[in-house]
Order: C-alpha cells, then structure tokens, then sequence
C-alpha cells in the first residue's frame, strides 16, 4: 500500500497475534477503526454490563482516533455486534449517549458469539477527515 496510509497499533494482543492493525486512514481521509471490544492493552476483559462494555469499545476506538489527530465528531458509521438481542436497548443507549448530537449511520447486528464468551458487544467505527489535517466531518 501507498506510503500516504497511516496506521494505528494500540497494543492490544489480538493486534499482533492476529496481524491487523487497530485503525488504518486511507488518502482521501477515510478512517477505519478494526473490531473493538473491551479488552485491554494487557488482555484484560473489563467485563461489565452490556452498557458498560459498549461505552468501553466505543472509548477504544476513539482512542485510536485521537492518534490520527480525530474525535468522536469524526465518526461517520457505527457497527455494533452483540451476542443477545436482550441487550440492545443497553447498547442503543450507550450509542446515543456518545453520538446523539452527532448521528453517524449505525448497523446492529446480533452475531454467535466472540473468541472470549465473557465479551457480549465488538464495536467497529469509521471516520472522515474534512479537510486534510484538519479534522471534521462534512
């Protein structure tokens, strides 16, 4: 790939174990942010409520925006997989508590399951760059 990709690692185990990378900016300012759950830098699982978890990958992957000099504003498309259809109205509420004002495109998908069954949501993100270097979505 060109030179002009940019990529974000955050640490996590699965980054390296697996060979991907946590967010990816394409010319043209396009961001992809991969999967995030949460699970910590060291592997941890910071198990929590539904709600809980969702507001944790969601601060993963806002995390890796910061790195390209982004914010939660950015955000242009939401993904959020859950393994219980139970929880959407905990995971719809955390998702409008962080982008209410904002009101990115989102898909909820109910899904099997993920590699650890104490994870109940994976979040995934994409993002726009306005105007190189500057940030903000059209």
């Amino acid at each position: 790939m060109s030179d002009s990709v940019r990529r974000v690692s955050t640490g996590a185990p699965w980054e390296e174990q697996f060979g991907y990378s946590r967010a990816v900016e394409l010319p043209g300012g396009l961001v992809l942010v991969a999967g995030c759950t949460s699970v910590t830098q060291d592997g941890m699982i910071e198990a929590g409520t539904p709600y809980e978890q969702t507001m944790t990958a969601f601060g993963v992957a806002e995390k890796a925006l910061k790195e390209l000099g982004l914010s939660r504003t950015d955000i242009v498309r939401t993904r959020m997989y859950l393994t219980h259809a139970r929880d959407v109205d905990d995971v719809g509420r955390a998702h409008k508590e962080l982008f209410g004002e904002i009101r990115p495109v989102a898909t909820l998908v109910i899904v099997s399951g993920f590699v650890d069954p104490s994870l109940v949501v994976e979040v995934e993100v994409e993002a726009y760059r306005g105007t190189p270097g500057t940030g903000g979505a059209a």
